[in-house]
């Protein structure tokens, strides 16, 4: 099975036939490689070496298929700012900020070292991603504002100042407590000592006219007459204005004649709903707010004695800045020391005043100023009322 080749040179050339049958089927059994474009090599030949080493043949071995390596996870790819604005928000989502930190700096020598550089962009460090929350349209019913404050009273976060006291004031006219709307009665006047009338009320009154200055007239002259008159609409005492048709003796209060539809006009006048014309008139008036100055015109001199003249009062008389209490009496073995050519000083007259304080800037304190009789002389007292100090009493026997 052996052949055996003798050379020149003492060498010899084993060629074995089993070994080459072996090869050639080894080779038919080798999947077929793809034929490359390249140039198809010339035969294979038979060489020979002479340097004491045998000549074998050289055959292609058989190529071995790589492993493949497991697929990589895909990188997170995060959508850019301008993507991510067009992506409707729910309802129900929050307002999320993703910041995208730089990736570090691979160390020279380490695995990362052999990833490709990525193109960097200049001065951007991070990305935002902004999703914005949108509230949709529905039955939603914001609460009101009694809502908001039992609200807040239960958390006890709010500080809120004592409930303004309920105004006990009543009009001479309508009997109706505290001022009126301002397109109705309208606020009060002070009539007299602790008598007080509605603006429209009064002014109204058919015998009632004002002044270029403001000043109502013959407001007590109405008031004496509508206590005698009952209106037509409640059947209650206290009407003065009356309808202007001639020989008519329906008589309302001012806000009776609103209720029952009267018709008002720019005159001054007032026509019942039997005498008013129908539909609309060019000198109707439909708008009752005052906001010029208006007073009750009345003599205050009177008033002042009225006042001092009454032995127990119920009420607090103010003059400017002053509040009297006492006006105090002068007996006649007083009155010559008891007064100077410009003023009197009666024994028990006080007054209070509240002005700024000795102890503290830009505080006010109050001021008990009275009169005492001492050796048959007027001593005057200032007693200083201050919150947190002891009250100071100061003496002399001059009011200066």
């Amino acid at each position: 099975m052996k052949d055996i080749v003798f050379c020149s040179n003492n060498c010899f050339v084993l060629y074995s036939a089993a070994l080459q049958a072996k090869n050639s089927e080894n080779k038919e059994s080798l999947p077929s490689l793809p034929q490359s474009p390249m140039k198809e090599r010339p035969p294979k030949a038979f060489h020979q070496y002479s340097n004491n080493i045998s000549t074998l043949d050289v055959h292609c071995l058989p190529q071995l298929q790589e492993k493949v390596s497991p697929p990589s996870s895909p990188p997170i790819m995060f959508p850019p700012a301008f993507e991510a604005a067009k992506v409707e928000a729910k309802p129900d989502e929050l307002k999320v900020t993703v910041k995208l930190k730089p990736r570090l700096k691979a160390i020279h020598g380490s695995l990362d070292d052999c990833r490709p550089p990525s193109k960097k962009w200049k001065g951007m460090k991070w990305k935002k991603w902004s999703i914005q929350i949108v509230i949709p349209k529905g039955s939603f019913k914001p609460p009101c504002e009694e809502e908001i404050d039992e609200f807040l009273k239960k958390l006890g976060t709010t500080l809120k100042p004592d409930p303004v006291p309920k105004d006990y004031r009543k009009c001479c006219f309508c009997h109706e407590e505290g001022d009126g709307l301002t397109d109705g009665p309208a606020r009060l006047l002070n009539l007299d000592l602790d008598l007080w009338v509605h603006l429209n009320c009064a002014l109204w009154s058919t015998e009632v006219y004002e002044t270029q200055a403001g000043a109502l007239i013959n407001v007590e002259l109405a008031l004496r007459r509508g206590l005698q008159m009952k209106c037509m609409f409640c059947h209650k005492m206290g009407a003065t204005s009356g309808c202007h048709r001639l020989r008519c003796t329906n008589i309302y209060h001012f806000t009776c004649a609103i209720k029952a539809q009267c018709m008002f006009f720019k005159d001054k006048t007032m026509l019942c709903p039997m005498h008013k014309p129908k539909g609309t008139h060019e000198q109707e008036l439909s708008y009752f707010a005052v906001f010029r100055r208006v007073y009750v015109q009345r003599d205050e001199v009177r008033q002042i004695a009225s006042i001092v003249q009454r032995g127990e009062r119920d009420h607090t008389f103010r003059v400017g800045s002053l509040i009297f209490h006492a006006v105090g009496q002068l007996l006649p073995q007083q009155m010559q020391a008891f007064h100077s050519s410009k003023a009197l000083f009666p024994v028990g007259y006080e007054a209070s005043r509240l002005y700024w304080s000795m102890r503290y800037a830009n505080r006010r304190c109050r001021y008990l100023c009275s009169i005492e009789e001492k050796d048959g002389l007027p001593l005057f007292v200032i007693k200083v009322v201050e919150q947190g100090h002891e009250d100071l009493v100061l003496t002399d026997t001059t009011p200066k």
